[in-house]
């Protein structure tokens, strides 16, 4: 029986597995969205989630916990300062799956994970959108 196993096995072994999602949380915090397969996105966001909240506890142990599992300095660099700083107010729901078809080849479902955007970029846009419809609003009661 298969009680109280955690995770999905993908069809590797459990070291091929964990150096696997090493690179793919690595790939996912340098570029911020990586394509993959739909089991291999949802079991990437638990260590994607995972490395933010590392990196807004911001303490050196956190740091160190961090390095173990992304073993880039450059990345880990950025996980604790920019997407800390993106996250800050956030309380979890950091990363975005969009499944977007299925694989040429052997028709396996492809997925992107992404972490969210920048909250602060889509209030600029807001206002923007709502000075047009101002303006157009006012050209028609003028007219």
């Amino acid at each position: 029986m298969y009680h109280g196993k955690a995770g999905r096995k993908l069809g590797r072994t459990s070291s091929h597995k964990e150096a696997m999602l090493r690179n793919m949380v690595t790939s996912v915090i340098k570029h911020e969205r990586i394509s993959t397969t739909d089991c291999k996105a949802k079991e990437l966001r638990k260590l994607a989630e995972k490395m933010i909240t590392l990196g807004k506890r911001g303490d050196l142990h956190a740091r160190r916990q961090a390095l173990s599992i992304v073993r880039d300095k450059t990345a880990v660099g950025k996980l604790f300062g920019e997407l800390t700083e993106r996250f800050r107010k956030r309380e979890g729901g950091y990363t975005r799956i969009i499944k977007v078809g299925y694989r040429f080849g052997d028709n396996a479902p492809v997925s992107i994970i992404e972490y969210i955007p920048d909250e602060k970029k889509k209030e600029k846009a807001k206002p923007k959108a709502k000075a047009k419809a101002k303006a157009k609003a006012k050209e028609a009661a003028a007219e």
